[in-house]
């Protein structure tokens, strides 16, 4: 309920009074510590160990609220989400990490370790200190959403009217343009799925004069004296020239997408929760709750009914207590092929509002 739909422990904790159960808030997050500790935290690190073998891993952060974090009432907590699928030759993972709430570059290093591949990222600085520590193993690629983005935040100071003809238009002009071209490789037929040959050369031949000729825009825009410099187009601006070699990085490597789009939808899920239940009381609390989100996140990814997978994995966990866990975890993987068919969803029949 929590982890899926969203349900506050204390609202939860209601229903069951309502039910005649007296279980307090404080009784159920302590049950949820306890279950990842003691069962579920030799999952998440076999899905962590199965990510890490991926070609490219999305990634992202977002800021939340634990109370007893040490670092007072107005600090910050950082959740980290990490996230890879077939296309990248991974199942589909998603991988919550809370690390004493942590968003600098050592967090990043102790997560990937000796990670080699792509990691894909908007312009925040940590990754690219990670990589640059590691060039022979690490490469950063840059969002092109987010440099349009930029441009988009223009609109708020001078609205829609004073937006049309500006530099900030010109700018998400010539970003459309270069995903409209990288989109024709598909053709008229969207549920087409060109190969990476066809991609690579669609980018080299069509999109690269695109993005060559943006850069060559946005530098000629900044050397203009008459662009005020502490303007908010001009911070695009900025952007984009800072981030120029990680954002030239898709043109040479067929597998890495134009934007990290899927790692924001993948931390979507723990957004819409912490706007429902507002606060984590403490560090075991949200470290339990990374876990949990990454179980009930990736069993969705993989086409799973999530109240059925936990029943399934926790009552599978409680067979092999005494196994090694590298002889049957492979079994449990919401990925795994051995699942019983009750864990995996069907097509629904849609029942409409006449029936």
């Amino acid at each position: 309920a929590k982890y899926v739909n969203h349900i506050p422990l204390n609202r939860l904790s209601e229903d069951f009074r309502r039910k005649d159960f007296e279980i307090s808030r404080q009784v159920l997050a302590s049950w949820m510590i306890q279950l990842t500790e003691r069962y579920l935290r030799v999952v998440y690190e076999h899905m962590k160990k199965v990510l890490l073998t991926s070609k490219l891993i999305h990634c992202d952060e977002t800021p939340f609220t634990v109370v007893k974090n040490g670092r007072g009432p107005n600090s910050k907590d950082y959740m980290w989400v990490y996230h890879t699928c077939e296309k990248y030759d991974c199942p589909p993972i998603y991988l919550y990490a809370y690390d004493d709430g942590k968003r600098d570059t050592e967090t990043l290093k102790k997560f990937l370790g000796d990670y080699s591949g792509i990691v894909m990222t908007d312009g925040y600085q940590v990754y690219h200190t990670a990589a640059k520590e590691r060039p022979d193993h690490l490469t950063v690629a840059g969002c092109w959403v987010h440099a349009k983005r930029k441009y988009a935040e223009y609109v708020k100071g001078v609205g829609t009217e004073g937006f049309r003809g500006s530099i900030a238009e010109e700018g998400v002009k010539r970003i459309q343009a270069i995903y409209h071209i990288e989109n024709m490789v598909k053709g008229k037929d969207k549920t087409y799925k060109p190969t990476e040959e066809e991609i690579l050369r669609n980018r080299q031949i069509l999109v690269k004069p695109l993005v060559d000729s943006y850069f060559e825009w946005v530098k000629s825009v900044a050397a203009n004296p008459l662009v005020d410099k502490g303007s908010k187009v001009m911070s695009a601006i900025t952007y984009s020239i800072n981030q120029e070699q990680f954002l030239r990085e898709f043109l040479d490597n067929p597998i890495i997408p134009l934007d990290n789009n899927e790692a924001e939808a993948s931390v979507r899920s723990f957004c819409v929760g912490k706007h429902s239940w507002h606060i984590i009381a403490t560090k075991k609390g949200a470290g339990s709750s990374a876990i949990l989100y990454s179980i009930a996140e990736t069993a969705k990814a993989n086409n799973l009914k999530t109240f059925d997978y936990f029943q399934y994995l926790l009552e599978q966990l409680l067979l092999h207590l005494d196994d090694s866990p590298a002889e049957y975890l492979d079994d449990l993987m919401p990925w795994s092929k051995k699942l019983p068919d009750c864990c995996r969803k069907t097509k629904c029949n849609r029942v409409g509002a006449n029936t």
